[in-house]
């Protein structure tokens, strides 16, 4: 992906200690965001995002879900448009169609066909030291991972979640 970013997203759930008061105040509120709190949470990011994408490179986010999804899973749906917004490209796989796919044991982070930051998790889901390389192999086979992903999944704006 030559002037590109690819994020592949595998967890079905994520315990960032800096996303933990946005989560619980989502899920307080009844899985609704109220007033402007939430977009003044995700701004940092979005603005980032179109910053980038007027540069002229794409941002492309794939997830690979269960279903139904899980409740971390459903807050991330809601946040997306924010993403969408700043001019990320969003899409969804469901794992049962991902079975057949050679996927990397990490989420990670794809940029420009040249590195890979791999984003490490610990058992709990809290985020430890990521990982990055260089090495051809290992870009080459993110980047096929990320576009047999990204060739199956759903776009966002098409992607309904089922009830539990």
């Amino acid at each position: 992906m030559p002037d590109g970013v690819g994020h592949l997203e595998m967890h079905d759930s994520y315990a960032v200690e800096s996303e933990a008061e946005e989560f619980a105040l989502w899920q307080s509120a009844g899985r609704r965001w109220e007033g402007g709190r939430a977009e003044a949470y995700w701004r940092p990011w979005t603005d980032l995002v179109a910053e980038t994408v007027a540069r002229g490179v794409e941002v492309r986010r794939a997830r690979v879900v269960s279903e139904p999804v899980s409740e971390y899973i459903r807050f991330e749906h809601a946040a997306t448009d924010w993403n969408v917004g700043a001019g990320e490209r969003v899409a969804w796989l469901p794992r049962r169609l991902a079975s057949d796919l050679a996927l990397p044991g990490n989420d990670f982070w794809l940029i420009d066909d040249r590195a890979v930051r791999f984003n490490l998790f610990a058992g709990d889901g809290s985020l430890v030291d990521p990982d990055y390389t260089e090495d051809p192999r290992t870009v080459a086979m993110c980047a096929d991972a990320f576009a047999a992903v990204w060739e199956r999944a759903i776009p966002h704006a098409e992607f309904v979640l089922q009830s539990p």
